[in-house]
């Protein structure tokens, strides 16, 4: 007996090529899959059934044949009615092969896209017109850098700068209280840390392209006194694996790092001046706490991005803080939450906890130092 009755029962119905889906994410209780078009940014959630249905819509497959797949996994079968409920809604949104042209819709388009008003104090402007474009042709020049025979060596070394800056944290920080008194070296300072964020935005870019991902737009934002650039990967949550988008959204902080690597070899081996070898020790302590900042769990740092990846999860912090606090109530609900959910939530509260009172240690033990010193 076919699974699908009727006429619809022979229909082979396709996706758009631009429609991207994720894999499953937890949101709160429930597991869902988000679903985009990539040309007019609309997106939206669908459950695991839904998502069964549509992920098999390649043309290919009839509905009778998807609905042959459905009833062997799910133990039932799907009438009439139910298809032309979701075939109807995939039609409206122009996902479907054949289907009008949806509209844009402004509220479900990623902020970027949205048109903001400038004023003096905040704002946005991109800086050039065709950003994956822009993105492709860094990709073609320091792409090799992400091969593991270049990307390797520079995790070493690293990981080896990084070992000096905690062994020499003590100089380091005197150092920075010693800038502070030096206006033309402060100044000189804050523009390299301004570059290093710079390139830390385009570093998403470049490894979001690595991994088959598009750059939607690159450029300034302000909200005075902050200037910074940004870079947008349009399809971040829809990369091939969850180490593609891990990647990218750690490759930001990596970036900041790298950064600093010519800047530390000067100051260990080069013949500077004091003021320059005070600066540079000073760039990198800042540099090194820019860069493990924005590795924090929290939104909107990409640290959270991570976290958000290693849960299997969308809107975590939200989710995490709904769950705890059913569960210090003791509600039946929070035992509803499938089990993935319930070890995600606790381990990711726990891990920011940990995280912030370690980095709380830190600036306590770095404060007590120069009063002391």
């Amino acid at each position: 007996m076919s699974a699908v009755p009727g006429a619809l029962a022979a229909y082979r119905p396709a996706l758009r090529p631009r429609v991207l889906l994720s894999d499953p994410l937890l949101d709160g209780a429930a597991t869902v899959h988000l679903i985009k078009d990539a040309e007019t940014g609309n997106s939206f959630k669908v459950g695991a059934k839904e998502h069964f249905l549509i992920a098999r819509m390649d043309g290919e497959r009839s509905l009778a044949e998807i609905g042959e797949a459905y009833a062997g996994e799910y133990g039932r079968r799907l009438g009439d009615a139910h298809w032309q409920r979701l075939l109807a809604l995939l039609g409206a949104k122009g996902l479907l092969a054949g289907a009008p042209e949806p509209k844009p819709a402004p509220t479900s388009a990623p902020p970027e896209k949205r048109t903001e008003r400038r004023t003096l104090l905040r704002g946005s402007l991109p800086l050039v017109a065709d950003a994956d474009a822009t993105t492709a042709r860094l990709h073609r020049v320091f792409g090799f850098l992400l091969a593991p025979a270049a990307l390797v060596p520079l995790l070493a070394l690293v990981l080896a700068m990084e070992a000096v800056v905690v062994a020499r944290s003590g100089e380091l920080l005197l150092a920075v209280r010693g800038l502070v008194t030096n206006p033309v070296l402060l100044t000189g300072t804050a523009i390299l840390l301004w570059v290093s964020t710079a390139l830390h935005e385009l570093a998403h870019g470049v490894v979001a392209r690595h991994h088959g991902g598009r750059v939607a737009e690159i450029g300034l934002r302000w909200r005075l006194p902050a200037v910074i650039m940004y870079c947008t990967v349009d399809d971040y949550l829809y990369l091939g694996t969850r180490r593609h988008r891990i990647a990218t959204a750690a490759a930001g902080a990596v970036m900041n790092l790298v950064f600093l690597l010519p800047f530390c070899a000067l100051w260990l081996f080069a013949p500077l001046d004091d003021a320059t070898r005070e600066a540079f020790a000073a760039l990198l302590l800042l540099g090194s706490v820019q860069a493990f900042t924005m590795l924090v769990p929290l939104p909107p740092l990409d640290g959270y991005k991570i976290a958000c990846q290693l849960a299997g999860a969308t809107g975590l912090a939200a989710s995490a803080g709904g769950y705890l606090r059913l569960a210090l109530r003791r509600s039946p609900e929070a035992a509803a939450y499938p089990r993935r959910a319930r070890i995600a939530y606790p381990a990711y509260a726990s891990a920011t906890a940990l995280v912030l009172a370690t980095a709380v240690a830190v600036v306590v033990a770095g404060v007590h130092h120069l009063l002391t010193a």
